[in-house]
């Protein structure tokens, strides 16, 4: 390829990198974070009454039957755990979402459970911690706010970006492939390392990160896809034909006394799938004409298209199966094909292995957007012949350089400590403040808004062992929040002894002593490299 067309998608490259790489940093660190969202609920979830067990299924007929005869709304969509843990209740649990609610945004939602006491359906408000779906929000919508509309629209330009800057970099990097592509010069030259390094984990996770641009850019906008679908292709019509209820006044209610008891319904799906492992049912209009029943679990030979897993639907009061479109190891070509987008993206597949594979790729994607705006803000550097010149000072960088450098450090860091540090909040907050979920959204945007201040305010050489520091800090935290909770109870905070939750902490803890590594390798750097560096705090003036 000619030359001039290699710097032209070298350019490509390196300002679509330049423009999506600090929020693909924190969908991708964010995003690592949430392949373990169940066992960070349950490291976040409080002691609790009727959480932690699963209802025998013996008594479930009766609950349901009494709490739908008290409350008739409920009969909307509830669910029924099968399987105990520490985040999940002992009997119904459903929610209420506010008037004009988002249905992506479950911030605003009320959850309650009923439980069976003296043959009467006991109902109690939960509140359950979002510290998970928290972090997930911040992965989906790349550090905004709010999981709205507009958000994911923002979001899909930048994997749109993403794509564009997969594309160009292997194109950039086709001529040297062959010779540089096991290459990692290790040296005295740390800007050819790292641009080693760059190469070799980028074509490495080639194929992960394809997938992600791809499926993040249909997640963004998918409802637009499902809109045009439905006017060119099914004249408008589509949602009825997806309807759950009748017309109103068609058919009388149906009794729900009437219902197949559990076991009899988790019995013939066992029949159908038997590798398949039911976790949970939801029961959907089950006193309506289209009354269903979905048995959500996992087959661990087969992917799953959500992070729940796959589900059947069955009819509650005849057993039969309606709809086995969506159960793992079941489906079709067209569904398994679909499905196996959503279950690459999530990872929900392979089991355990896959789930530490992609934590790994995702940790690796975000070094690789802070390494290439490293690699930006290095190139662009101006030198001098002997690091200072003769007036002992070396020549002043660029201020888009250093603006760079620093936004990226109070980025990527202000995003590593403020997730560290609200995931802490979680226990020490509880019983505290009224209203933990708010204080996740305040004590993460406190630290990541103060992080990229300091980042401007002290240069990035200082803020990068600041923040390297407090990232190790708020990461070691968490780990010694639980040891606390063992020894002090009287501090009113826990510690489950669960393998999940125990996973959390010592995940953690070796997060946390790899950010106390990088924080003593990045101030040698700044210490002992280059004085005409903008990584280098003894010539070179702050921001």
């Amino acid at each position: 390829m000619r030359s001039e067309f290699i710097r032209i998608y070298k350019a490509v490259h390196t300002w679509t990198g330049i423009v999506a790489g600090m929020a693909l940093f924190i969908a991708f660190y964010a995003g690592a974070i949430t392949l373990f969202k169940e066992p960070l609920a349950r490291w976040a979830a409080p002691p609790s009454a009727i959480h932690g067990t699963a209802l025998p299924l013996n008594e479930a007929p009766a609950l349901i039957a009494r709490t739908l005869q008290d409350h008739p709304a409920t009969a909307k969509d509830f669910r029924l755990h099968l399987k105990p843990a520490e985040h999940l209740p002992a009997g119904l649990a459903w929610e209420l979402h506010g008037e004009g609610a988002d249905d992506h945004d479950h911030a605003s939602a009320r959850h309650y459970v009923a439980t069976l006491e003296d043959g009467a359906a006991k109902i109690a408000e939960t509140h359950p911690s979002s510290l998970a779906g928290f972090i997930d929000v911040l992965h989906r919508v790349v550090g905004l706010p709010v999981d709205s509309d507009l958000n994911r629209w923002i979001m899909g330009i930048v994997a749109a970006l993403y794509a564009v800057a997969l594309v160009s970099g292997v194109i950039v990097l086709l001529p040297s492939l062959v010779k540089d592509f096991f290459a990692l010069r290790v040296g005295r030259n740390l800007k050819r390392m790292w641009l080693d390094a760059h190469n070799v984990v980028g074509i490495v996770s080639l194929p992960f990160h394809v997938v992600m641009a791809l499926t993040a850019v249909v997640f963004a906008y998918h409802d637009g896809f499902y809109y045009i679908q439905d006017k060119l292709i099914h004249d408008g019509k589509w949602a009825t034909a997806f309807a759950r209820g009748g017309p109103p006044g068609a058919e009388p209610p149906r009794d729900p006394a009437s219902m197949r008891p559990p076991a009899e319904l988790l019995a013939g799906v066992r029949a159908l799938s038997p590798s398949f492992e039911p976790t949970a049912l939801q029961y959907l209009n089950v006193t309506g004409p289209r009354a269903a029943v979905r048995v959500w679990g996992h087959d661990p030979s087969a992917h799953s298209p959500r992070f729940m897993g796959g589900f059947v639907a069955v009819d509650p009061y005849g057993g039969r199966v309606m709809n086995a479109d969506f159960l793992p190891g079941r489906q079709n070509l067209p569904n398994a094909t679909l499905g196996s987008f959503f279950a690459l993206h999530f990872g929900t597949y392979g089991g355990a292995l896959v789930q530490w594979i992609y934590f790994l790729l995702g940790l690796a994607g975000a070094w690789l957007f802070y390494g290439g705006n490293l690699l930006w803000v290095e190139t662009r550097r101006k030198k001098a012949a002997r690091n200072c010149d003769a007036s002992g000072a070396p020549p002043e960088q660029r201020r888009d350089v250093r603006w760079m450098a620093a936004g990226t450090v109070g980025v990527c860091l202000g995003a590593v400590c403020g997730i560290s540090l609200t995931i802490v909040a979680a226990k020490w907050l509880h019983g505290c403040v009224e209203d933990v979920d708010a204080w996740h959204w305040i004590v993460y945007y406190a630290v990541f808004f103060g992080a990229l201040a300091w980042a401007f305010r002290v240069g990035a050489a200082r803020a990068a062992v600041h923040l390297l520091r407090l990232a190790a800090a708020f990461t070691i935290a968490i780990p010694a929040t639980s040891l606390l909770a063992w020894l002090l109870p009287s501090l009113g905070m826990w510690a489950h002894g669960s393998a999940a939750a125990l996973g959390v902490d010592a995940t953690a803890l070796a997060g946390g002593l790899a950010f106390a590594w990088m924080a003593r390798a990045t101030r040698q750097r700044v210490l002992n490299g280059p004085a005409d560096s903008v990584w280098s705090a003894r010539c070179n003036k702050p921001v």
